[in-house]
């Protein structure tokens, strides 16, 4: 049996008439460039978000860059985040212009320990950028008492996470609604997933916003009139179009992908060489990706691909060891949990569209491999 990692053939075949419907409208008004759709898309994530502003923007790195660029980062400066993430959580952060400073990783949840926090601020200290990794929240509540101890603004990196949210003092909060901005992404493989790369930028922080605005139309919002140099970093109307057809989905998409990880943790219960994902008791995980602890990881994998199985390993490298930060002096041993985790995590198939009969493929592939 054929199990790939993710099926986008599966679910658009589900939608296709809503999303090329909403696409023509694009096509057949011929305004390409920003537009309705955009207002209409912004105006749907400040909703699902509880965010104060959104803005559109080319990708979920953009959606990371820009608001950092709006700090005004200058050599020397710092933002602190984990070592265990995508690439673009430290990149945009040098590329910015400031120094990434990290913290361990919790071993449950793979979030930023907020225990390790404290220690990593010095007085360089501009920003924080948690990630809500895999699809779950971290621990913004500490995360960000340390943040107004020292009065250091929180970025979020909500980019696995549309849609999640955490109980904090008995509310519910929705990413992107905490932090002074937060980016997320619409890369196809995302819960919400546009036809390529396209991200959004909500912020509660108004200054924050307006930069950004700014910043993504060559930092200027009179044509031909620029207040600052900035870069082309729009969000296509032909996105938008896709996104806002995807968009009223979202929480059925999400709840299937929770149902999905439910039956997988039921079914590999009791096997002790797998630890299935811990979701913290106050969030409500989305599952972006659904991500086992394996002994013998690499050969896990190898059996599972010999069988017809799509997996994925986030991440085989943690991101103070990669050769292109060298230059932060941070030796192996430096993070053990997050260095842990390269070796053991593995993401299996979680798509909505999964059948029980493919999971119950998955299963028994894992259980043959130990032996069970």
């Amino acid at each position: 049996m054929n199990v790939p990692l993710l099926d986008l053939k599966a679910q658009h075949g589900t939608i296709r008439d809503e999303v090329v419907a909403k696409v023509m409208e694009v096509v057949d008004a011929q305004l390409f460039i920003l537009g309705q759709p955009v207002l209409d898309l912004e105006a749907k994530m400040v909703e699902l978000s509880r965010a104060r502003f959104g803005i559109g923007v080319s990708s979920g790195t953009d959606a990371l860059l820009l608001p950092l660029k709006a700090l005004d980062l200058k050599p020397g400066d710092e933002v602190i985040t984990v070592p265990f993430t995508f690439f673009a959580t430290a990149g945009t952060i040098h590329n910015a212009g400031a120094k990434p400073v990290f913290v361990d990783i919790e071993p449950d949840t793979y979030n930023m320990d907020p225990a390790a926090l404290e220690a990593a601020i010095t007085p360089r200290t501009r920003a924080i950028m948690p990630v809500h990794l895999f699809g779950q929240m971290a621990a913004m509540e500490r995360i960000q008492a340390v943040a107004a101890r020292h009065g250091i603004p929180v970025i979020e990196d909500a980019a696995q996470a549309i849609g999640a949210r955490r109980r904090i003092d008995g509310t519910w909060r929705m990413a992107g609604e905490l932090g002074a901005a937060t980016g997320f992404s619409f890369f196809p493989s995302k819960n919400l997933g546009g036809w390529g790369d396209s991200g959004m930028v909500v912020a509660n922080d108004e200054q924050i916003a307006m930069r950004v605005r700014r910043l993504r139309v060559h930092g200027g919002l009179q044509t031909y009139f620029h207040d600052e140099v900035g870069t082309n970093s729009r969000l296509d109307a032909l996105q938008a179009a896709v996104l806002l057809a995807k968009l009223p989905h979202l929480a059925a998409w999400s709840a299937a992908r929770r149902a999905n990880a439910a039956r997988y943790t039921k079914a590999l219960a009791g096997l002790g060489a797998v630890r299935t994902p811990v979701t913290d008791p106050a969030n409500e995980h989305i599952y972006n990706q659904y991500v086992v602890s394996a002994d013998r990881r690499d050969a896990l994998q190898a059996h599972l691909k010999a069988h017809g199985v799509g997996t994925a390993i986030y991440y085989p490298l943690a991101l103070h060891l990669q050769p292109c930060f060298a230059y932060l002096g941070c030796a192996k041993g430096a993070y053990p949990v997050s260095e842990a985790a390269t070796e053991r995590v593995l993401a299996l198939p979680v798509y909505p569209e999964l059948s029980e009969a493919q999971q119950a493929h998955v299963v028994e592939t894992i259980r043959s491999f130990y032996g069970d």
